[in-house]
């Protein structure tokens, strides 16, 4: 099997986009050294060792990538089936195409987005579903929906979770001088931000810091400057496993998930988690973590000052996170995503 894979998100410096395209990447050549697996984008990006590059455009019509560029590419390469890691196939179909979607926000709720980026997102979609011969998701309550909204057949799409990096753990052998709330992620409309931050003012600021680490969208809310409250931006992903281990709780009230990473990740360092009730994360974390109404201040503020006053409240839950973390692995998503393959090229 030969199969390209849009490594776009990979000119990423940070983020879940750039993890998944990565980790999956390798995570298949190394379980099916048989195949043949190649990094294509117009963009120029550092590959990983031991996959092929297809390069971008270098002038003229291969300028219009989806259109051009990467057709030609893929004749020349004879690919057998073509892998949109961010929901991008090309315009002129040469092999079958499979898209991941992450999650359906510009549809499920339009104020989570600004108006350029609701069109920009919203109206080439029904083309590109036409386009792909199958849809993954990272769950099955993003599965269903894409089903219900876009009238997709229910047998071209397939839910194949996500995982954390295999070498993240626990690590508190530098423990914060003071104790300090995590949340991790883009700072946007649907993850909340702004009640965590009431929730934490209102628990107490001077009992513990609230560290926020992540970009901030152009249409995220501020983060106001306050004593105790720290932003760290973008972090680089070796320094997140230390961030997560050490923090007193990972906070993450998002009000909508395609799979919710963060959750994930932070389990695996063996985080107490104290997340939303929204379906996507209720995937991943099953009981191992507290779960609150993410419209419900009040259930915040209750959770962190309990927290904070009965620190050994979080043992069970950082227990029950390393035990859960285990039942996800890229070997997983990377079995599981090749089966989609080939039931794409059956199919053609």
């Amino acid at each position: 099997m030969r199969v390209v894979l849009d490594a776009t998100p990979l000119t990423l410096s940070s983020g879940g986009l750039r993890r998944y395209t990565l980790e999956l990447a390798q995570a298949l050549a190394a379980a099916y050294p048989e195949d043949e697996y190649w990094l294509a984008s117009d963009q120029p990006f550092d590959p990983p060792p031991g996959l092929h590059v297809a390069a971008g455009p270098a002038s003229g019509l291969e300028r219009r990538w989806w259109a051009a560029g990467l057709p030609r590419r893929l004749r020349a390469i004879g690919a057998d089936v073509f892998h949109g890691t961010d929901f991008s196939v090309p315009y002129v179909p040469v092999s079958p195409a499979v898209i991941t979607l992450h999650d359906l926000s510009p549809w499920m709720n339009p104020a989570w987005h600004t108006g350029a980026e609701r069109v920009r997102q919203r109206t080439p979609w029904l083309l590109r579903l036409g386009l792909a011969s199958r849809v993954v998701t990272h769950s099955e309550a993003v599965r269903k929906q894409v089903v219900q909204e876009f009238h997709v057949p229910p047998e071209r799409t397939a839910a194949v979770p996500l995982a954390a990096p295999a070498h993240w753990g626990p690590q508190r052998d530098q423990p914060a001088a003071k104790p300090y709330f995590l949340y991790c992620g883009t700072i946007e409309p649907r993850k909340n931000v702004t009640l965590l931050i009431d929730a934490w003012r209102a628990a107490g600021p001077q009992s513990a810091d609230l560290v926020l680490a992540g970009r901030r969208r152009a249409d995220g809310p501020e983060v106001p400057d306050l004593p105790g409250l720290r932003w760290l931006g973008e972090v680089e992903d070796a320094a997140l496993p230390a961030l997560y281990s050490n923090a007193l709780a990972f906070l993450y009230p998002s009000l909508y998930e395609g799979f919710g990473l963060p959750v994930l990740e932070a389990m695996q360092c063996g985080a107490c988690v104290v997340t939303s009730t929204d379906p996507a994360i209720g995937e991943v974390c099953g009981d191992a973590a507290i779960r609150l109404n993410p419209r419900d201040l009040r259930s915040w503020v209750e959770a962190l000052q309990a927290l904070v006053t009965r620190p050994e409240m979080a043992a069970p839950y950082r227990a029950a996170a390393l035990v859960r973390a285990r039942q996800f692995s890229w070997a997983r998503t990377a079995r599981l995503t090749h089966d989609v393959y080939a039931d794409a090229i059956r199919d053609r």
